[in-house]
């Protein structure tokens, strides 16, 4: 029992002395900033290109991999959207340059989403799914709002659905 105490330190030490050391400033690294990668990371760029994989698997007729890949793309924006506002939010007051830096990425994640809810409901208006469709079309109209291009097109296709009788004017 009075050998295990100075064991353990022993090889605590060790262990630090032979590990190598992490900087915590900026490194050489090109592999530093992983999520900032266009492929596997966790950006705008990576989910424009699983959105791309899956525009191609729906080009080739391969439907439900399209829709997964779609489902996984949409999953993947919105979370990507409220972690933007998130932080964003938790520096406003503080620092001014972040939330602006936040809320651009936010605007683009938002952008993107829109797309992949049109996307995805002109899948599922292919599948004979228009019930399916509708509350994508009107998550559109409210993440990007009637004047653009994105909620002029979700909510003429509403219109085409029959979901809406009105058609919007404005804006022309």
């Amino acid at each position: 029992m009075r050998c295990r105490i100075p064991m353990t330190a022993f090889f605590l030490l060790a262990g630090f002395v032979f590990t190598p050391a992490i900087s915590l400033g900026q490194t050489s690294n090109p592999n530093y900033k992983v999520l900032a990668q266009s492929e596997g990371g966790f950006n705008v760029s990576s989910i424009e290109a699983l959105l791309e994989k899956a525009d191609a698997a729906a080009s080739k007729g391969n439907l439900t991999k399209a829709r997964k890949l779609y489902d996984k793309s949409r999953v993947a924006s919105k979370q990507l959207l409220a972690f933007y506002r998130d932080l964003g939010g938790a520096f406003r007051g503080l620092d001014a340059r972040i939330p602006r830096e936040m809320d651009a990425k936010g605007r683009k994640a938002q952008i993107l989403l829109a797309n992949i809810n049109l996307r995805l409901a002109a899948h599922f208006r292919r599948q004979g799914q228009p019930e399916v469709a509708v509350p994508l079309l009107i998550e559109v109209v409210k993440l990007t709002n009637p004047n653009k291009p994105e909620g002029k097109k979700a909510y003429q296709s509403l219109l085409e659905l029959g979901f809406v009788d009105t058609p919007y004017a404005a804006g022309r």
